[in-house]
């Protein structure tokens, strides 16, 4: 029996392994929430699937995500990134990258982990919504304005409200499963 999904990833097994295995589950784990938020701020303007098609070559290219190294990165790494084919050649977002590591230790810092500051934006819990279709899911909230907000408040780039949605909708932050979807449930 088929399995009844969100219809934004039907027909493409990467995208179905993704929804089925990752997308919406609570993430709490910082290593994890960086690597994410670089995913999405890549994604900026390009569709989720080219993202997630290169996302192998993004964990090689930037160091399997570890943010500590990427905050150090100097000019003859960007260069080698900026010529790898594998990724997202974009030099603003190559930058953004670096200069959002940077801002991710600080709020570490400051908080004792990135996941403790964002997830306060949700009181600590998923929101679970319940919409009846992808065409009743909003681009955008206040929780996103806001979080976008302070985020680029902290020296955060590429994080535009739509960005930080789906972000809180790829960690679990918001359960934006249709109802219908096995997954809503699971979530």
């Amino acid at each position: 029996m088929k399995k009844h999904r969100c219809n934004w990833c039907v027909d493409d097994s990467l995208y179905e392994a993704y929804h089925d295995e990752e997308w919406g589950v609570p993430v709490y784990d910082d290593a994890t929430l960086f690597e994410f938020l670089i995913l999405e701020t890549f994604q900026a303007g390009l569709s989720w699937i080219t993202v997630l098609r290169k996302r192998e070559n993004f964990r090689k290219a930037f160091d399997n995500f570890d943010y500590k190294t990427i905050a150090k990165y100097e000019q003859n790494k960007i260069d080698a990134l900026l010529q790898d084919a594998g990724i997202i050649r974009n030099k603003l977002k190559v930058n953004a990258t670096i200069t959002n590591a940077q801002a991710f230790i600080k709020i570490q810092e400051e908080f004792g982990s990135f996941s403790k500051y964002i997830w306060e934006f949700v009181d600590g819990k998923p929101i679970k919504n319940s919409w009846q279709s992808l065409s009743d899911v909003p681009a955008t909230t206040p929780i996103s304005d806001a979080l976008s907000k302070d985020l680029k408040k902290r020296g955060f780039k590429f994080v535009g409200s739509t960005v930080v949605y789906a972000h809180m909708q790829a960690t679990g932050m918001i359960n934006d499963h249709v109802v219908g979807c096995f997954r809503y449930e699971e979530v």
